[in-house]
């Protein structure tokens, strides 16, 4: 049994698979100041709802952010905490990554979140592999939207970012996802179609904390 969620942004999103990725149970609040509140009730739910306990999982997959680190934190603390007392894998994935699985549309794609002060955080997506699978081209990174206004054009982006800095982007076609969802989590990780990275997470350097010339890398050094 897989048990997902994802804390990286305004949302609060769990999902409880089979190990094959059948969805079981799943739920979603937005809400981008509770996350402490909602994710432990939402887990139980889920537990409820598909008639199993804790002690039935084998396996959590959580997202890693980037994200704005209060609520992230939540998120990789319960699961973390979860996964050390019942000895099982936690399996971390890329935020901006679920995002673009969860487009249907066959070409390359953008995704954007929103990173607060006015900024976003941004990846580039090849077009989908025939398992549903994107590979990332570039980012994940944080910048005004403006300033990479250009990398972005011409692109379908998806994400809360490009839904809030649309004219700042330029762009004019926004997917309809704005948050990342549990349940595509859950189901990428169970067929092996997210890439999975250590539950550690995508760090946020700030331009007035670390000054760059391009765009500002959340990836671990």
């Amino acid at each position: 049994m897989l048990l997902a969620f994802d804390t990286s942004s305004a949302a609060v999103t769990v999902a409880l698979a089979s190990p094959d990725g059948e969805i079981l149970a799943s739920s979603t609040t937005v809400d981008a100041l509770r996350h402490g509140e909602l994710l432990a009730p939402a887990i139980a739910d889920a537990f409820a709802s598909a008639g199993v306990t804790p002690r039935d999982l084998t396996r959590i997959a959580v997202g890693v952010g980037p994200g704005p680190f209060t609520g992230l934190r939540v998120g990789l603390v319960t699961a973390r905490t979860m996964a050390d007392v019942l000895g099982i894998e936690v399996a971390g994935v890329c935020s901006l990554d679920i995002l673009a699985r969860q487009s249907s549309l066959t070409l390359p794609v953008a995704v954007a979140t929103d990173a607060r002060r006015k900024e976003i955080y941004w990846a580039l997506y090849d077009g989908p592999a025939a398992d549903g699978s994107r590979r990332r081209l570039e980012g994940p990174a944080v910048d005004r939207p403006a300033e990479v206004a250009h990398v972005l054009a011409g692109l379908p982006v998806i994400g809360r970012g490009a839904v809030l800095y649309a004219d700042a982007l330029g762009v004019s076609d926004v997917a309809v996802a704005e948050y990342p969802s549990a349940e595509v989590l859950a189901v990428g990780v169970a067929t092996g179609t997210l890439e999975v990275v250590a539950p550690d997470p995508l760090y946020l350097r700030r331009p007035d904390v670390t000054m760059s010339a391009g765009p500002k890398s959340v990836l671990p050094k």
